[in-house]
């Protein structure tokens, strides 16, 4: 939430919103910059687009990105002295001209003084959705989403920060690794020697999808080395639209709920964009069932805190349903028999095919 603060109360003028309008990369490792534009911001938590029209600079279209600290993707670590470092993070998805990803360390002392510390792009790539441990007087970075090009296909990023110097280092890393990890979880293990990473998404990179883990890792803080915890072979597959456009669950289930609250303009104007892109009336009431399938399933339950997340149990085992833009992942957390599978599998790519009217295609994996 933005907060209510006036730019003249940090001393923020128009020339000096145009002198610090951007984000910057420094040139020594790290880089201290004193900036009271960037003070503002950190504590309005002013978007990009909200910042240019509080001091009416210039568009991003022409200017570039503008620096703000709404950010996600952002990791905040507490330390003993009452210190917090915010690390990186990004604001806004691709296609905004206030889009960037950052490299930054933001320190808040318990007295609210701040220090801003950049880094140049070659010692600390613009890094988000990452994890922030603290280790004795350090905080190891582990994983980023990060931009398409800097991201490497079977590598785990890792950072050391030094929480005295501020410094950065690359860490090399070796053995079995999740990959190019992000959204991910970090903790450290019980005799402290070790990291243990769990969930999150990995980016596979050439194959233009991101897939979930599933295991458990561990990376040993004085060698370096990888270990993979747990290999679970669970049945995973994902069905999509044979034409590889996106899907339409998400407005599919926005109409049935504007039904359901008896919205009905709003309903109507969901459905016209829905026959105008599918090319035929769906039947939005049927998605109720996109995952019910007849063997001995419990009901359906949508996640709490992840919208586009459903699950049922089938034989106690938890099979998990994620909706995303291009197709739907499907997860059985356990072992199921083949023929169950197979039903499961040919059920729900006849159900979405039928949703978006044109055939969709299945991939395991």
């Amino acid at each position: 939430m933005e907060e209510e603060t006036d730019p003249v109360d940090f001393g923020v003028t128009p020339s000096s919103f145009l002198e610090w309008r951007s984000p910057r990369f420094g040139d020594t490792n790290p880089t201290k910059f004193e900036s009271a534009v960037w003070e503002w911001l950190f504590r309005s938590k002013l978007s990009g687009y909200g910042a240019t029209e509080r001091m009416n600079g210039p568009s991003p279209f022409q200017a570039g990105p503008t620096f703000c600290f709404d950010r996600y993707g952002q990791s905040c670590t507490s330390l003993p002295d009452g210190r917090l470092l915010y690390i990186g993070g990004e604001h806004e998805d691709y296609y905004d001209p206030d889009f960037c990803i950052y490299n930054d360390v933001v320190v808040e002392h318990p007295d609210g003084q701040l220090e801003f510390y950049c880094y140049p792009r070659s010692d600390f790539l613009p890094t988000d959705f990452h994890t922030s441990t603290l280790v004795d007087s350090q905080i190891v970075i582990v994983g980023s989403l990060g931009y398409p090009d800097d991201r490497r296909i079977g590598r785990t990023q890792i950072y050391l920060l030094d929480t005295r110097s501020y410094r950065i280092e690359r860490v090399e890393n070796r053995g079995d690794s999740p990959g190019w990890i992000h959204k991910h979880g970090s903790r450290l293990a019980d005799h402290g020697g070790s990291i243990i990473v769990t969930g999150g998404m990995v980016d596979l990179v050439e194959q233009q999808s991101l897939r979930e883990n599933i295991d458990e890792w561990e990376i040993d803080l004085k060698t370096w080395q990888w270990t993979r915890r747990t290999k679970r072979n669970w049945p995973r597959w994902e069905v999509f639209r044979q034409d590889r456009g996106n899907n339409h669950l998400w407005e599919m289930r926005q109409a049935l709920w504007h039904q359901s609250v008896n919205w009905l303009d709003d309903y109507e104007q969901q459905m016209t964009r829905l026959i105008d892109e599918l090319g035929c009336e769906p039947d939005v009431s049927s998605i109720a069932d996109l995952y019910r399938f007849p063997f001995g399933s419990s009901d359906l339950v949508e996640d709490e805190d992840e919208h586009n997340v459903f699950w049922i149990y089938v034989n106690e085992v938890r099979v998990r349903f994620v909706e995303e833009r291009y197709s739907v992942k499907v997860t059985v957390e356990g072992e199921l028999p083949e023929p169950i599978l197979q039903s499961m599998k040919a059920s729900l790519r006849e159900r979405l095919s039928k949703l978006e009217n044109t055939p969709c295609e299945l991939d395991v994996y």
